[in-house]
């Protein structure tokens, strides 16, 4: 799917997502409580569904990249070890997993936290969290042509155009990801009570909601530029980024736990590591660090001329 989004075709890898979706909503009920002709296979079937729509997904996405119709038209015949590709899939693979892990602790560890206030605290701390995930793949539908926009871009030699499409992609991540945030904070009930009406849940989740929803545009810009940091090849800050929020959502948020036992103040800490985590990011491509300061007046001018 990554390779044929990176040739550019975005509407094959969603028609294929779209129909999956569409055979596997209805058919891990159907394997899961033996619906009609199927067998009821209990949780069994929910796992049989999923990997049936796998399978069949991967079919279909590799029957078009050997159609012929595909940019790129893959060989088994020359398949062997490259170490100097596998060298450049581990630098970006590699620094990119390592993102994806410290994103994942950092919510472990708030869920650690907020354990000490009780079970209710931590449904309220879970299902508000559970919003900031689903912000992922949000971005991730601007990201992933945003890794093949910036790559395209500067393997053409165009440098000037990888950063503005980076930072265009970064403040629509922006804007999409804080109105979701600032509409959670000021009315949380209306997402958290999709799930439990628990009064005790209701005041942590909302709690969550009010002190991190309105810093959600921070996260959306940093994994906007993430994103494109994969196009540039240049993972390092990004990581550095995360693991700075990772740092300071733990460090802080033990801290407040330990001195002043508020519940709001674990919250506060991990506000903060959002704001860390973008103006990292941001900064260090303002910076320079993909090839040199290119200011967006100094990428203006250069357009016009």
């Amino acid at each position: 799917m990554r390779v044929i989004r990176g040739t550019g075709n975005m509407a094959l890898p969603a028609a294929v997502i779209c129909v999956g979706a569409l055979v596997v909503i209805p058919l891990s009920p159907a394997l899961i409580f033996g619906w009609g002709p199927f067998p009821r296979l209990g949780i069994v079937g929910g796992a049989l569904a999923l990997i049936s729509y796998y399978a069949l997904g991967s079919i279909a996405l590799a029957a078009y990249l050997w159609s012929g119709r595909s940019v790129v038209r893959p060989s088994l015949r020359t398949v062997r070890f490259r170490w100097p590709l596998f060298r450049d899939i581990l630098r970006v693979g590699a620094m990119a997993a390592l993102v994806t892990v410290s994103t994942n602790l950092t919510i472990m560890i708030g869920t650690s936290l907020v354990g000490a206030f009780g079970p209710a605290a931590i449904a309220g701390y879970g299902t508000g969290a559970r919003l900031e995930y689903l912000l992922v793949p949000l971005v991730f539908g601007l990201g992933a042509p945003l890794v093949a926009m910036v790559g395209t871009a500067i393997g053409a030699g165009e440098r000037e155009r990888a950063l503005r499409t980076a930072w265009i992609g970064a403040a629509i991540a922006l804007v999409l990801t804080e109105a979701i945030g600032l509409a959670a904070a000021a009315y949380p009930a209306a997402w958290l009570s999709l799930f439990d009406t628990n009064p005790a849940m209701l005041d942590a989740g909302s709690r969550y909601l009010r002190i991190v929803g309105p810093f959600y545009g921070m996260f959306g810009l940093a994994l906007a530029l993430y994103f494109a940091s994969q196009g540039a090849g240049r993972l390092l800050w990004p990581l550095i980024g995360n693991l700075t929020r990772l740092a300071i959502a733990a460090l802080l948020g033990w801290l407040a736990l330990g001195w002043t036992g508020e519940l709001s103040h674990v919250f506060l800490a991990q506000s903060l590591a959002l704001v860390a985590f973008g103006v990292i990011n941001a900064a260090a491509v303002a910076g320079g660090v993909w090839f040199g300061p290119l200011t967006w007046a100094a990428l203006q001018r250069r357009t016009a001329t």
